[in-house]
């Protein structure tokens, strides 16, 4: 009979399996078994001991064939965690097998370090369904953001293969980049939240119910629910403030028309500083650009309906006053046409706008119209010929310094020593230059006014007569005028020249005493110490320049101009009068002049 075991226990199992047959034989012997009986127990007994071996054997065997398993179970375990996790510096088992050799001995090394991958792989688990927790809540504040969000929330819900420290780290820098834009994104809706609060204000509109309009999360009474940050609300906001520009600049617009017919209005109707203090705010709005207007309500609809109230009261007084407005600025044309010498237009005088006004064939608001665009035309051409008027102004201005020079020089006291008469002498140094310069003066004139009706392809009139036509027959007379002063002169010395011979042939006679009083000359003044002091005087006759002859002479005497020119070229200003003996006197000194013919 075979036996298993180590020495010790064969060696006891043997002494006791023997010392039992013994046993069995004796009982054997005291029955009276044959020995065939014998040899037949034995042999069954021998069947079942084989027997029982036989499965012990087999249970030995298939606890190996299990622990086998379990082992490489544990093994096949440890190495997916391992690659899952991305673990390459823990020792497998493979590796010890020489040093262990019993499968419990691989079994009990190989289950720790399964454990603790799979501890590691819950600690892993957890971390990545937290980041997976903040990347859905992210991603469910920027909805239509990135589909590639969806499939990494995706993938990290489905695949548990790839749990690795670098794969974490993806996820990590992931979420890092959502935070950032989400931080992003907030910054973005706080700074257009901001500009809708600022536009709403100044429009008078409501801030929440605007935003609201946008996404319910952007008003701040809600504090339950986090701010929305997606695509949507961003275009919403965007949208939003374009709409609220739009408005604000179709309002502005709206404000500046009014205000422009206000202006107009309180101008037309003189109204009183009180009355228009009422709108200064409006007034201070319009001078600031669309982006600096942040005054709260500085132009909602109720500042914009007060303005369109008080325009629509003034117009509607203003009807009532129209004939007094039209009469005013009729009034104001003619203010402007006198300070710029234009003739104003005659389709709208006093007389014909007071006739239509009551007859009723116009309409008073078309006739101030028509009176408006008269005084802009006016304006116009007055800027068109400042630059003749004021060479027009020079020219007169010489003008009376010629007259003045002209009294001061027939003064026969300006030589006397008198207070302010060195003031005179300077001035008359000052004048004769000035009256050098007067006949260059009327010829650039005459240029400069033939270049300014060629551009502008009309007559420059002034005070309804042409100003060439004044500057020549200015010219004409002032040439006519030298040659009366040069015959007056030479009559003089005739004169003087008669008396002289008359006293040699008949005896000098005293001439009166000449007194000493003043006489005061024209348009002369009588100092203090006796001296005369000469003032200019505008219109002489006897001056330089005759009344008719300068554009101040024509103003309201169009009508006899020609004829005063006719009178004046052909009746010589008479300086002296001649008497008929004083001209024989003087055929006979002629004769007896040097050179004559003697008499007979």
């Amino acid at each position: 009979m075979l036996t298993i075991g180590s020495p010790t226990t064969s060696l006891f199992t043997s002494t006791s399996c023997n010392t039992l047959l013994r046993e069995l034989q004796q009982i054997w012997t005291d029955i009276g078994e044959s020995e065939a009986e014998k040899d037949r127990m034995l042999l069954e007994l021998e069947r079942e001991c084989l027997e029982v071996y036989r499965r012990k054997v087999e249970d030995a065997a298939n606890s190996k064939a299990r622990l086998h398993q379990s082992v490489a179970a544990k093994e096949a375990e440890l190495a997916t965690l391992m690659a899952a996790l991305g673990e390459l510096s823990i020792h497998s088992p493979i590796q010890t097998e020489k040093r262990t050799r019993s499968l419990k001995e691989k079994l009990a090394s190989v289950t720790p370090v399964v454990e603790d991958l799979r501890m590691k792989k819950e600690e892993r688990i957890k971390q990545f369904a937290e980041i997976k927790a903040q990347i859905e809540k992210i991603g469910s504040e920027i909805s239509e953001y990135n589909n590639l969000n969806n499939t990494l929330v995706t993938n990290l819900t489905l695949d548990e293969q790839d749990l690795s420290l670098r794969k974490l780290s993806e996820y990590q820098t992931h979420l890092r980049s959502l935070k950032k834009e989400k931080s992003d994104r907030l910054h973005k809706v706080f700074e257009y939240v901001n500009e809708v609060h600022s536009l709403c204000g100044v429009l008078g509109l409501d801030f929440g119910k605007t935003v609201s309009g946008v996404h319910p999360s952007l008003n701040g009474t809600q504090q339950e629910q986090s701010t929305n940050i997606s695509n949507s609300t961003l275009e919403g906001l965007e949208q939003a403030i374009r709409m609220l520009k739009l408005e604000r600049k179709a309002r502005i617009q709206k404000l500046k028309d009014v205000a422009a017919s206000l202006f107009e209005l309180w101008n037309l109707m003189d109204s009183p500083t009180e009355e228009k203090n009422k709108f200064s705010r409006i007034t201070s709005v319009l001078g600031f650009a669309e982006s600096e207007i942040i005054e709260p309500g500085a132009i909602s609809a109720e500042i914009i309906e007060q303005a369109s109230t008080e325009v629509e009261r003034l117009t509607k007084l203003k009807a009532s006053r129209m004939k007094e407005l039209v009469m005013k600025r009729r009034s104001d044309l003619e203010d402007i046409c006198k300070m710029t010498h234009i003739e104003p237009d005659t389709s709208t005088n006093p007389e014909k706008s007071t006739a239509l006004i009551d007859s009723g064939l116009v309409d008073p608001s078309e006739l101030l119209a028509n009176i408006e665009a008269q005084i802009v035309r006016a304006k116009e051409e007055a800027i068109s010929r400042k630059e003749i008027m004021d060479r027009i102004d020079r020219w007169l201005s010489a003008c009376e310094e010629e007259n003045w020079l002209e009294d001061y020089s027939q003064d026969t006291n300006r030589y006397n020593a008198g207070r302010g008469a060195h003031l005179n002498l300077k001035r008359a140094e000052r004048a004769r230059v000035t009256v050098s310069k007067i006949s260059a003066m009327v010829d650039n004139l005459i240029l400069k006014t033939l270049a300014w009706e060629d551009e502008k392809k009309m007559l420059f009139l002034y005070d309804g007569v042409r100003l060439v036509s004044i500057l020549e027959d200015y010219k004409l007379t002032r040439q006519q005028r030298e040659e009366e002063k040069r015959r007056h002169r030479d009559q003089k010395k005739l004169q003087d020249l008669l008396q002289t011979e008359k006293e040699a042939m008949y005896g000098s006679k005293p001439s009166p005493r000449k007194t000493n009083s003043f006489r005061k000359p024209n348009g002369y003044r009588a100092n203090g110490n006796g001296s005369m002091t000469p003032t200019p005087r505008r219109n002489s006759f006897g001056g330089a320049t005759p009344e008719l002859l300068t554009p101040r002479s024509y103003s309201g005497r169009q009508n006899g101009y020609f004829k005063e020119m006719r009178r004046l070229s052909t009746a010589p200003l008479n300086f002296v009068a001649i008497s008929k003996e004083e001209t024989m006197s003087f055929a006979s000194v002629c004769g007896s002049e040097p050179g004559s013919p003697p008499q007979g």
